[in-house]
């Protein structure tokens, strides 16, 4: 049985402010509440979420306008980054959401790791359409061009030496 929370803050993969919760107990005594994102629900919060739930609905205009502002700026940018391959044209690594987050902040746009949507991180060489998930879920998509930036030769292996001959 989980304890009935009112969220305070927005929590992500739980709910919004102003949203009546239930989650476990370790959760809401070792998170939600010491960090002051929820309190415990009860009669008395009735007035609380009615004043919180109005406040997120104007948060909510002001980021949607934010977002949809960002995404057409954003929409259509192409960034590209220099990786190292092997001289079969494997890559060493991975191009992860923390790259791609690095890229668009050298361009000047300030989008954190978290909104850069990857199923997994990009490991071959190519052209990879990548989509962002700005706030209140406004979508936007930039192209991420990954080509070979030198071949890294690999050492030939050493030849053992000759086992030593044994007396019996």
């Amino acid at each position: 049985m989980g304890n009935q929370l009112l969220l305070i803050e927005d929590v992500d993969d739980l709910g919004r402010s102003g949203d009546l919760v239930s989650v476990k107990p370790g959760y809401s005594r070792n998170f939600l509440l010491p960090k002051k994102k929820a309190v415990i629900a009860d009669k008395y919060t009735l007035r609380l979420q009615a004043k919180l739930k109005e406040e997120r609905a104007q948060l909510a205009e002001v980021d949607r306008k934010e977002a949809e502002e960002i995404a057409s700026k954003i929409e259509g940018v192409v960034l590209s980054i220099e990786v190292k391959v092997d001289p079969d044209g494997h890559m060493y690594g991975s191009v992860s959401a923390l790259d791609i987050a690095r890229l668009l902040e050298q361009e000047g746009y300030k989008i954190e790791r978290r909104n850069i949507v990857l199923v997994q991180p990009i490991k071959t060489l190519g052209v990879h359409p990548v989509t962002l998930k700005l706030k209140e879920g406004v979508p936007a998509r930039v192209t991420l061009k990954v080509h070979s930036g030198g071949v890294i030769e690999m050492p030939e292996p050493e030849e053992a030496p000759p086992a030593p001959e044994t007396q019996e």
